[in-house]
């Protein structure tokens, strides 16, 4: 299990906001855990509850910098210097994208859900993601973490009915194209296919939050990107990272 169902805690969008800004000034856990925990015993009471939390907050904002660390130096600069607040929402989203795959299993999931207009329950996502995975222990509290941390962050909203939810489609626009062109190279690194369609890429389920305009031409032309033509006249988009 791992890393890839690790996603255990309730992560609201302020203790990210934290830990980002905190990360820009310092990259020793030790110096970050501390900070973190005065920050969260002001909301949470339980020892064990604020590490297992702080242990999620430091995976994606830190431990990102050893596995795409282009992409997370790029995340810390733009957090800082943005005037822009919702962009920190791509990444955040982003981040948790690139180290928890589950997080990535779960958005995908309920971005199909949200296209088709079928209703979204915590019981119907994990019902979805234990037909792929199987009945992991620890599915269940991990999806239920998941729906509720997008639900601070104010990306699935409370739906008419009791305990259901609806995602917000294509509800934030990033203030610069080079943030969608970093969401899509964050979008590779989790994915499991090594090249995509380029109009597959940009129309996958986990990115039902964002307003895109990025063209093929702007992947074409930036360095994280390996852009080829296809013979069917696609145009197959995979990471140039190392």
């Amino acid at each position: 299990m791992g890393k890839g169902v690790g996603f255990n805690r309730q992560l609201r969008r302020s203790w990210l906001d934290t830990t980002a800004a905190f990360v820009a000034e310092s990259q020793d856990p030790l110096d970050l855990r501390a900070r973190l925990e005065e920050v969260l015993q002001q909301d949470m009471a339980g020892v064990d509850a604020r590490r297992k939390t702080i242990d999620l907050l430091l995976n994606i904002w830190l431990k990102t910098k050893e596995d795409v660390p282009h992409l997370w130096a790029f995340a810390v600069a733009w957090n800082r210097d943005t005037p822009a607040p919702d962009d920190r929402l791509w990444l955040h989203y982003g981040l948790a994208l690139v180290y928890y795959p589950f997080f990535r299993d779960c958005a995908a999931v309920i971005g199909q859900l949200g296209r088709y207009e079928e209703p979204l329950t915590n019981r119907v996502l994990i019902q979805r993601l234990a037909a792929d995975m199987g009945q992991l222990g620890s599915l269940e509290r991990a999806a239920q973490r998941v729906t509720s941390s997008l639900r601070d962050w104010g990306l699935i909203v409370d739906g008419d009915a009791r305990y259901t939810y609806t995602p917000c489609l294509h509800a934030l626009a990033a203030s610069h194209i080079d943030l969608e062109i970093w969401l899509l190279a964050c979008i590779l690194q989790a994915h499991p296919a090594e090249a995509l369609p380029f109009a597959d890429l940009v129309r996958l389920p986990e990115l039902f939050p964002f307003r895109l305009t990025v063209t093929v031409d702007h992947l074409r032309a930036h360095p994280w990107f390996a852009v080829r033509r296809e013979g069917a006249g696609w145009d197959m988009v995979g990471s140039a990272m190392p």
